[in-house]
């Protein structure tokens, strides 16, 4: 399905607000739960980058370790 930017700030607006439904379009939804809205979103970034051909941004984890002296 093709989302459109607009429909995506809705749902960060909504999940930003810590509401549950969303009106975009006239289109109103309401999600059971944050972790539905916030996965909803994660789709809609996915999708939209897989289009444009943009890589969605990684987020890495740095662990450091000093050697046996």
């Amino acid at each position: 399905m093709a989302w459109t930017q607009a429909e995506l700030d809705a749902l960060k607006r909504a999940y930003a607000a810590g509401t549950l439904r969303v009106t975009s379009d006239g289109r109103t939804v309401e999600y059971g739960n944050a972790a539905d809205l916030l996965s909803r979103v994660r789709i809609i970034e996915s999708e939209m980058a897989q289009i444009t051909g943009t890589p969605l941004p990684v987020a890495g984890f740095a662990s450091f370790r000093r050697g046996v002296r």
